[in-house]
């Protein structure tokens, strides 16, 4: 969300020192002042330049699937939302992401939670966990990593242009000059895009874009696995994720029509309240159902919604040159850790 220009001004000096910041503390781990901490696995990490959302959560589910794919012991290390008090697998899952990782990925991929991701990681290690997806770790460089995967999503590439917390830029895009490789998501052809990649990187740019897999009923206590038919059917769509606005334009590109939308935080949880003027508004605007996304339904609690049913899109990421962005990133790997067991 883009901030008033004249909001953006009174806070455009904390951008600056924020900045000062980002710069400072990547310039000493730059030249060994603050220490990272190294897995004896390999490590991939996905992150981003903004705060919202790019496309993290399914590209780490892309990859640990692709790992596991290869018979590869992998680990995933999450901080989780507002952290979590506990290491492992069985950390603390109140987070939304993490569930959602769970519910995806099953046993193909262990899960390390916690603020402490190296701690994670070593936990995992005992657990025979060589290959690691470090999830939002581009700005976590306590830990060394051996391939910095960056995500831009093209509808907002660089959050306005500014810092936080005037923009929502995480870094400078100077910053992409730590990229091994750059995704840019919601897209198949943004050149206004690569034009400014290539200012600050040579590393190689790949696209992506979201697919719908399908909608599916949200039924308590029951595993999500009838498809619904969509023909025919008016849904009022809502979100509590980093970019609503790109979701609800994906809703409509899968061709499902929408009545009228409504967005709220990333990570939201939603209370009754929230339930009861969701369902009224949809009512209002003759909708035959909500519809809102994977994530959001972690954050339901015990919410019933009574009038109209309720359904969720499951999605997945789409990447058109994905066996080329496998070879690169595999032979990444080969040529940086060629102890690592594979």
């Amino acid at each position: 969300m883009t901030l008033p220009p004249a909001l953006r001004v009174l806070l455009w000096p904390a951008s600056l020192l924020f900045q000062l910041y980002a710069r400072l503390r990547a310039w000493c781990y730059r030249r060994g002042i603050r220490r990272q901490n190294r897995l004896a696995g390999a490590v991939v990490s996905v992150g981003n330049l903004t705060v919202g959302g790019t496309g993290k959560t399914p590209m780490v589910i892309w990859l640990a699937e692709r790992l596991y794919a290869e018979g590869k012991p992998v680990g995933i290390l999450t901080r989780g939302y507002r952290g979590a008090s506990r290491q492992g697998e069985h950390g603390v899952a109140r987070s939304d992401e993490v569930a959602l990782l769970r519910e995806r990925l099953g046993k193909k991929a262990q899960l390390g939670v916690g603020a402490d991701r190296y701690a994670s990681g070593q936990v995992l290690e005992r657990h025979g966990v060589n290959f690691f997806v470090l999830d939002d770790g581009f700005q976590h460089l306590r830990i060394a990593r051996d391939v910095d995967l960056v995500l831009l999503d093209a509808t907002d590439p660089f959050g306005g242009g500014y810092l936080l917390p005037a923009g929502r830029l995480r870094e400078p895009k100077s910053a992409l000059g730590r990229a091994d490789f750059v995704v840019i998501t919601r897209s198949e052809h943004a050149p206004a895009v690569e034009a400014v990649v290539r200012r600050h990187t040579a590393a190689p740019i790949f696209y992506a874009h979201t697919r719908l897999e399908g909608v599916f009923p949200l039924l308590p206590g029951v595993a999500p696995t009838q498809l619904i038919e969509c023909q025919g059917k008016k849904f009022f769509a809502f979100c509590g994720i980093g970019n609503p606005a790109a979701y609800f334009e994906d809703l409509r590109r899968w061709g499902l029509e929408i009545a009228a939308s409504a967005s709220y935080p990333d990570h939201h949880r939603y209370s009754r309240r929230d339930a009861e003027i969701l369902e009224r508004s949809a009512l209002r605007t003759g909708a035959d159902a909500l519809l809102c996304t994977e994530k959001d339904i972690f954050n339901f609690d015990a919410i019933q919604f009574q009038p109209l049913p309720v359904f969720f899109c499951r999605m997945a990421l789409e990447i058109p040159d994905a066996e080329s962005l496998w070879q690169a990133l595999t032979e990444t790997l080969r040529r940086k850790r060629p102890g690592v067991q594979r």
